[in-house]
């Protein structure tokens, strides 16, 4: 069988756009069932587009069996699909999204596209099976849960430790992810988690799952979120700046994703892979980058993605993360919101949020509103302050599922 053009997607290069995000709070407790909030978060991301629902023909979603689906979300909200898909999916899946809202439109199966996640990921389904409605088991996990794999951490411990091993990467260095995080959600007003922490909090908080400590990982939310995707020429009559989509990579795997340390290096991820068509596709490399959503589930999420996809070489993921490149105010800022780690796990959605935001130039931080009613940007980072990146034009986010398969998308500041 001859190879795959993974190139051929560049004639899409700059044909599309995020026109609209939206959210619900990030709550521990929402109350609310995933209908309540996934209709909020589509409704909030069509009138921040400045469309009306009769606009919208398009619906996906994505969840673990823990949501709603799109047929129920459009009907409460008075909207009549030409297409629909929910699929089962985590944190790999809104960048995989795009790119099929993308290729549905082009095919004239739909004109306009809403992509949301609704989960109550505390109060309900929690990931490694605690909660109400959790603790079913797949065929897929029976192997993993047979030797003691029960949760994420635990699964993907063995690729962290490993590149510890090979690299000499420090605790101390990946702890620099939540730290600089937290800094970053210092001023994100909606974020769960807003306090400043320092490398010391971090590696003094309990163990879960060596090497992570409990400050390593996530926070546990319930949320629900939405973006909205629709051809460039309806774009630029929609409210906001649009977000153009340069390039984007759909769940790309290793050659082997489920046990992905059978094939290549343990601590090699799927976005050595994923870059190949990333780039290419999008006309630009990683030093064009000016701001990065690296998924951080877990610390170390972060910095091995970053790496893969050649933000620096391979094994200088410790120094890249804590040497202040990833800070507000440094060369490329990442997770500017706080991401995963301190604003709310949405399963990778609003950290695309936040760089559609950002490219806007118009992050929903602590600055003040001008008489027009939008924020003048300080570019002040300390603490209540500022997190607009300035003049940024182009960023990329890095959707993770496991070490074995993940997602991307580039894009530009229409």
């Amino acid at each position: 069988m001859a190879d795959i053009d993974t190139t051929s997607g560049r004639h899409l290069r700059g044909k599309y756009a995020i026109v609209g995000v939206g959210e619900t709070a990030y709550t521990r407790g929402s109350g609310l069932t995933t209908r309540a909030m996934g209709t909020e978060a589509v409704r909030n991301a069509v009138l921040d587009a400045g469309l009306t629902m009769d606009d919208i023909d398009g619906m996906m979603s994505y969840s673990g069996n823990d949501s709603t689906m799109s047929p129920t979300i459009a009907g409460d909200l008075g909207i009549r699909l030409n297409f629909h898909m929910d699929v089962i999916g985590g944190g790999s899946s809104t960048e995989a999204l795009i790119g099929m809202a993308m290729g549905v439109i082009e095919a004239g199966m739909c004109n306009t596209c809403v992509i949301f996640r609704s989960m109550n990921g505390f109060s309900e389904v929690r990931i490694g099976g605690t909660g109400r409605g959790g603790g079913g088991i797949s065929a897929a996990s029976l192997f993993n849960r047979g030797i003691g794999l029960s949760s994420a951490g635990q699964m993907f411990a063995h690729t962290f430790m490993r590149h510890m091993y090979d690299y000499g990467t420090t605790p101390e260095q990946v702890a620099m992810v939540k730290v600089v995080h937290s800094e970053h959600a210092s001023n994100n007003p909606k974020a769960y988690y807003r306090q400043r922490v320092s490398v010391d909090d971090v590696l003094s908080s309990r163990m879960i799952c060596k090497p992570l400590h409990l400050l390593d990982c996530c926070v546990e939310t319930d949320n629900a979120t939405a973006i909205i995707v629709t051809r460039i020429e309806q774009a630029y009559d929609c409210r906001h700046t649009p977000a153009v989509i340069q390039s984007v990579v759909g769940r790309c795997c290793k050659p082997r994703a489920d046990t992905h340390y059978q094939s290549g290096p343990i601590s090699t991820v799927a976005g050595y892979y994923a870059k190949d068509i990333l780039w290419p596709n999008a006309g630009v490399g990683p030093e064009d980058i000016q701001v990065t959503g690296a998924y951080d589930a877990f610390t170390f999420t972060t910095l091995l993605q970053l790496e893969d996809y050649g933000f620096c070489r391979k094994g200088e993921g410790g120094d890249y993360v804590s040497n202040g490149i990833t800070r507000l105010g440094g060369m490329r800022p990442n997770n500017t919101s706080g991401g995963h780690l301190c604003e709310g796990y949405t399963h990778g959605i609003a950290l695309v949020i936040e760089n559609v935001r950002q490219l806007r130039h118009d992050v929903d931080d602590s600055c003040p509103l001008g008489d027009d009613g939008k924020r003048v940007h300080t570019y002040d980072y300390r603490e209540d302050g500022c997190r607009q990146v300035k003049d940024v034009e182009l960023s990329a986010n890095m959707g993770w599922g496991t070490p074995g398969y993940g997602s991307a998308v580039v894009m530009a500041r229409g």
